[in-house]
């Protein structure tokens, strides 16, 4: 397997160990070494996966199978990159952003086909897009622009994660030429957030900024994004965008954005879990109640509400918004996972939710495939052969 060696800025030294956890830790590194493959997926995981697809267990085979009938892992893709994404608020106007997702949609899609199943075309189809995409970005434009980053930013480097460490085919010209658009055009966009913004922004720089890290072994990346999540003043912090009860500063602006920013957030977590940091248990498992105070509204339930007035006080969101009420977003089951399963806490609403939406497929998402690649995960044991240093 090739790895990026000439770009690792810290030695890597091997011991065996678990992974210890830190759920709050102070604002300064949480240790100097990374887990590979650990954007989103640990080697553990693909293993536990990979059996449970080949024993045709549920829930996993039918989500495999709903995956092998998607138009994004058919190998006469082509992607289509643009040298500038303009992308203005709400997605208009639309030059290379819509092309942006989707090629970034099949590009996971095909590295997952091959970490599960070895076709080593699509591993060679995954390696196509994020060449197609390194070689030609040269700027990204436009209101939307650290928000179109963040959404999208995930799935190419989830792909490139998968490629660069169970794959061999992935030319060294091809994995500099990628870590170069990183570097150069995607991290100084998202790098300072956008702390007035509804709070789904700063979430969705962070899972991005989290992996960035995590891809390119920059510690100070990685600080950056997990300190944000503790720490940072804007509205996509879990301190700041869930109250108590678990509402969040968009519930009162609909449901929709309320669960991107949730999404983004357990996707940040699940990175920094794979590398031996708690960030899902912060703040009294925040996170956590956000997933089922939504749930729950979603579901048709009351809820409590309070009027939130957001940091700066650009939004004030009086009342709750039934604005795309019931509109569930496939991306219950991480919560699902690493709270009930792996913590064994109760998860009322989230469980409902998954078992209503299961198998949570490829669309509507920010990072497709839920069911497949996160239920029950707890079966596997995450133990990496590393040791971190203790902040």
């Amino acid at each position: 397997m090739k790895s990026l060696y000439f770009l690792l800025i810290l030695p890597l030294f091997l011991a065996s160990c678990q992974i210890p956890r830190h759920s709050d830790p102070p604002e300064k590194s949480i240790g100097a070494l990374f887990a590979h493959p650990g954007v989103m997926h640990s080697q553990e995981s693909l293993n536990f996966i990979r059996s449970k697809v080949a024993a045709q267990e549920k829930p996993w085979y039918p989500a495999w199978q709903k995956l092998q009938k998607s138009k994004s892992v058919s190998l006469s893709w082509k992607p289509s990159p643009f040298p500038r994404i303009d992308r203005g608020p709400y997605n208009d106007p639309d030059i290379g952003s819509s092309e942006f997702l989707n090629d970034g949609h099949a590009a996971y899609t095909h590295a997952l086909n091959w970490a599960l199943s070895e076709n080593e075309a699509s591993a060679r189809k995954a390696a196509e897009i994020l060449d197609a995409w390194s070689t030609t970005l040269e700027t990204v434009a436009g209101h939307d622009a650290r928000l179109l980053i963040g959404m999208a930013g995930l799935r190419y480097i989830a792909a490139a994660e998968l490629l660069v460490h169970t794959w061999d085919g992935w030319s060294k010209e091809g994995q500099a030429t990628f870590v170069k658009m990183l570097r150069e055009i995607w991290y100084p966009l998202i790098k300072d957030f956008y702390p007035s913004a509804n709070g789904n922004w700063d979430a969705a720089m962070m899972q991005t900024m989290i992996a960035i890290g995590v891809f390119l072994e920059d510690r100070e990346i990685f600080d950056r994004a997990a300190n944000y999540y503790l720490h940072g003043k804007g509205n996509g912090p879990v301190r700041n965008y869930f109250k108590k009860s678990g509402q969040s500063q968009e519930t009162g602006r609909d449901q929709a954005h309320t669960q991107m920013g949730l999404e983004f957030l357990v996707n940040t977590c699940e990175t920094a879990w794979i590398q031996g940091y708690d960030l899902y248990g912060v703040k009294d498992n925040r996170l956590l109640k956000g997933f089922e105070y939504t749930a729950k509204f979603n579901l048709g339930e009351d809820v409590p509400y309070e009027p939130y007035r957001s940091y700066q006080g650009r939004y004030h969101y009086k009342k709750i918004s039934n604005k795309a009420r019931g509109r569930l977003r496939p991306m219950y089951e991480k919560a699902l996972n690493h709270y009930h399963h792996r913590k064994n806490l109760p998860t009322p609403y989230a469980h409902q939710v998954v078992h209503k939406k299961r198998p949570e497929s490829g669309g509507g998402s920010s990072l497709p495939w839920s069911s497949l690649m996160f239920a029950n995960l707890s079966q596997e044991t995450h133990k990496q052969n590393l040791a971190l240093t203790t902040p």
